[in-house]
């Protein structure tokens, strides 16, 4: 006696479209993820007063760059990772030489694209000497003899007699700052973490459909 088993539809062609499937539903899901992680850290740097501009170093790809795969995976990082991760964390800061922070008070202005002026640079762009004075109670202060400009500005003043002269405080020293923490990213990496199973579901039995 004979027998002869056949099975219908084919096993293994059955088998090369589940995988098939799984592949694309993982790719599809881990894209899914890291572009929703890019959008949610931008919008929270929008919202925290950071600037579109830095919001914009968020960045996110997905591997492999060029094909399916079950092992499929995604990165989401910044492109001015120091910055971003000072406002996630909130750091103390120091003076890397163990003396003052300079905070440059409204008066001071700023150099270019909105940047920071240290007192040397202030000093070169004013042409005024910045003078030390000590307070102990209270931050210290790098003071200028000139006057205050319409616009706030601690500039040079153009009085022969001394009229309208003032002592103007440029910076506050003070020998350390706390930054406030202004971002949360784990918490929008964890939640994300959280639905990628879903997704890979979602997209799987979609791509049977």
């Amino acid at each position: 006696m004979k027998l002869g088993l056949d099975i219908s539809p084919d096993l293994v062609a059955v088998m090369a479209a589940e995988v098939k499937a799984g592949e694309k539903a993982v790719t599809a899901a881990m894209r899914e993820a890291g572009t929703g992680l890019k959008s949610d850290w931008r919008g929270q740097i929008t919202q925290a007063g950071l600037g579109r501009r830095l919001g914009n170093s968020i960045r996110s790809q997905t591997y492999p760059k060029v094909g399916e795969s079950l092992d499929a995976a995604a990165m989401v990082w910044s492109k001015a990772p120091v910055i971003i991760g000072a406002h996630d964390t909130g750091p103390l800061i120091r003076s890397k030489d163990g003396f003052w922070l300079a905070i440059p008070t409204p008066a001071a202005g700023k150099g270019a694209r909105g940047r920071r002026l240290s007192p040397g640079e202030w000093e070169r762009r004013r042409g005024l000497r910045l003078r030390f004075v000590y307070r102990r109670r209270g931050p210290s202060l790098l003071v200028a003899d000139g006057r205050l400009n319409n616009r706030g500005l601690g500039v040079a003043s153009r009085s022969k007699t001394g009229r309208g002269k003032a002592t103007v405080p440029i910076f506050l020293l003070v020998p350390q700052v706390k930054l406030a923490k202004r971002l949360d990213l784990a918490r929008d990496a964890e939640r994300v973490q959280a639905a990628v199973p879903g997704l890979i579901v979602a997209n799987w039995v979609e791509a049977k459909l």
